[in-house]
């Protein structure tokens, strides 16, 4: 049963409340800084330990502590973690609370469930979502209803967590994802892949590099393939060469800040029968395999985190 939403409201809004301190596009780093100034206004030895002794508990009150933990949280999602590393994925990125997020494609939430509770103090958060009416294919309209449908009720249930969020609607063949420079942070999971097996991939990357403020990072997870693979012997597998994805990031006009391989899994082979869906969670195969991609893993991915030049 889930637990009364009060105590978890009030739990949640405390850790936001101290790490929402620093300006818009502060980095996490910033969010569990000591307040320098309370141990410099401490009058007495005694003050100054006190004042000292509350910095640390600031400095070791991590927000994601109660987000990753909230019961909000699928259990299907969680369990996913391991495999996903959103704390140090997020730290990577520089993600804060008092920031202007967009993540993109956001599909069933599985970031959303944590990038929105995060944003709810000072910050926000934005998902966008593709706008069904703009694809002439019926199946694949109803795909996005569905998904879009789904994903609002997904808000609409836990308002005490997920109010301040919202979500945008876009054609991806002529993306606008927002007011120029209105964004700190963009985020995009695994989904490069999809745009490039549909070709609007370049629309996307420059969409990004518009709505990004200048300074604002964006921090792209995506299917690692093989070194040495070219695009068109891996693009209908999901997976794709990590310096095709640089190089869109580039000609959109960022700057490669640095890589991380924080969701490396040096277990994934790349040759599945069925792409990157015959891993899990996607699990295309046959179920005598099962325990064969359980042992693998998720797919190996590069962490790219770009960074829009401040002088644009």
């Amino acid at each position: 049963m889930r637990p009364s939403i009060a105590p978890l409201a009030a739990a949640l809004a405390t850790a936001l409340l101290l790490a929402a301190c620093g300006s818009s596009n502060a980095p996490d780093a910033t969010i569990n800084d000591a307040p320098a100034d309370a141990l410099a206004a401490a009058a007495t030895p005694a003050e100054a330990a006190a004042a000292e002794e509350a910095a640390l508990r600031d400095r070791e009150t991590d927000p994601l502590d109660a987000i990753l933990a909230g019961d909000w949280r699928d259990p299907k999602n969680t369990a996913r973690d391991t495999w996903r590393h959103p704390r140090e994925t997020l730290a990577f990125f520089e993600v804060g609370a008092s920031q202007r997020i967009i993540e993109i494609s956001p599909g069933g939430g599985w970031y959303t469930e944590i990038l929105a509770p995060l944003a709810q103090g000072k910050g926000s958060y934005t998902g966008v979502i593709n706008d069904p009416a703009a694809f002439a294919d019926e199946r694949t309209r109803n795909y996005y209803t569905r998904n879009n449908t789904a994903l609002r009720d997904k808000l609409a249930a836990r308002a005490d967590v997920f109010g301040n969020a919202r979500l945008v609607e876009i054609d991806p063949q002529a993306p606008v994802l927002g007011e120029p420079s209105s964004a700190d942070v963009v985020l995009t999971f695994r989904n490069v892949h999809n745009w490039v097996m549909d070709g609007y991939e370049r629309q996307m990357f420059q969409a990004f590099f518009d709505v990004l403020a200048p300074g604002g990072v964006l921090g792209v997870v995506e299917h690692r393939a093989a070194a040495g693979r070219t695009l068109e012997e891996v693009k209908e597998s999901g997976y794709l060469p990590e310096d095709y994805v640089i190089q869109l990031a580039t000609d959109a006009g960022f700057v490669l800040e640095e890589k991380s391989e924080i969701n490396a899994n040096p277990a994934d082979t790349k040759d599945h029968p069925n792409g990157v869906w015959t891993l899990p969670p996607g699990n295309n195969h046959d179920a005598a395999d099962a325990a064969k991609y359980a042992a693998i893993g998720e797919s190996d991915r590069m962490t790219l985190r770009f960074r829009k030049p401040k002088d644009e």
